[in-house]
């Protein structure tokens, strides 16, 4: 693992991937411009099987330590009351659910006015964008037509001959490299790249939450250079426990979301489609995500679709 660095490192790493004029002073899309038409037109020739793989963790009622606050789900209507509905003839079952959109479990994407350093987010726009009724700019509006593209999974453990590693550990991008070399792909411009450290097979090996592993601050050098459109992991990016830098306990989230305008998908479960990969020997697929239309949400929970 390469060596840590210091705040200082990190300042000036947040002004090296800065893009808040790289696309006009009024940009709210980011990294999403890397995502283009040709390119989302090109990841569709990508489908052979024609077979769907979920990338999400089910939205659990049920707490657990990842998931304190777990899903509230209640009932407006059901079959031991149908009579409550008040109209003769019409029987219905209705539901309400709410939860946490951000945390450690429920699958779900960044918006960019999820993060602000310095009191700003992506854009150099203030904290008083983001008010007690919701998010003024960089909202989840700016994916509300979808994000469609080339997904690529990167196997860390399986490249690197491991399970999975252990929480507070960080992913390199020399082992990122390897990944691409272990699957004979190239991370490319536009590409949604999913990274994986085994975060499922260690939580069936040690049966409990101690923390995540993540990625080392100098990955997003190379996710900068790659011109990658979005950022997912089976964990959040992060390593958990914080690496201990003062001022930055998550640079992450903290220079990719607010320096760069990377959208991040956090908890991606990958469970199922990385043996599959495996089997098929290809680790590249068509990927979709659909958020729901939130006016005002810095995020929202998504269930995003590898298409292979």
């Amino acid at each position: 693992m390469g060596s840590l660095p210091t705040a200082t490192d990190l300042d000036a790493m947040f002004e090296q991937l800065k893009n808040w004029s790289r696309w006009g002073e009024d940009d709210q899309l980011g990294t999403l411009h890397h995502l283009t038409d040709d390119r989302r037109v090109a990841a569709c020739g990508l489908v052979a099987t024609g077979e769907t793989v979920s990338l999400a963790h089910d939205l659990s009622t049920e707490p657990k330590p990842e998931l304190p606050q777990p899903v509230q789900h209640h009932m407006l209507a059901s079959g031991d009351a149908l009579d409550a509905n008040g109209i003769e003839g019409y029987q219905a079952a209705r539901d309400h659910f709410s939860l946490d959109v951000h945390g450690l479990w429920t699958t779900h994407i960044d918006a960019l006015s999820h993060m602000f350093v310095g009191d700003r987010m992506y854009g150099g726009r203030p904290t008083s964008e983001v008010r007690s009724d919701g998010a003024r700019s960089n909202t989840v509006m700016t994916m509300a037509n979808g994000v469609v593209g080339r997904g690529v999974l990167l196997d860390i453990p399986r490249a690197t001959g491991c399970g999975y590693f252990e929480g507070g550990r960080m992913v390199t991008p020399d082992e990122l490299r390897a990944a691409e070399e272990a699957e004979g792909v190239t991370v490319s411009p536009g590409d949604i790249v999913i990274i994986s450290w085994g975060r499922e097979a260690r939580r069936r090996a040690v049966r409990g939450f101690d923390g995540m592993a993540g990625l080392h601050p100098e990955c997003l050098v190379w996710l900068a250079e790659r011109e990658v459109a979005v950022l997912g992991s089976d964990g959040i990016s992060d390593p958990l426990p914080f690496a201990g830098i003062d001022r930055w306990p998550f640079p992450v989230h903290q220079i990719g979301l607010v320096a760069m305008g990377l959208p991040l998908i956090d908890n991606v479960r990958v469970g199922e489609l990385a043996p599959r990969c495996a089997e098929l020997g290809r680790w590249e697929f068509l990927f979709t995500l659909a958020p729901l239309r939130l006016v005002k949400g810095t995020g929202c929970p998504v269930n995003p679709l590898a298409i292979l």
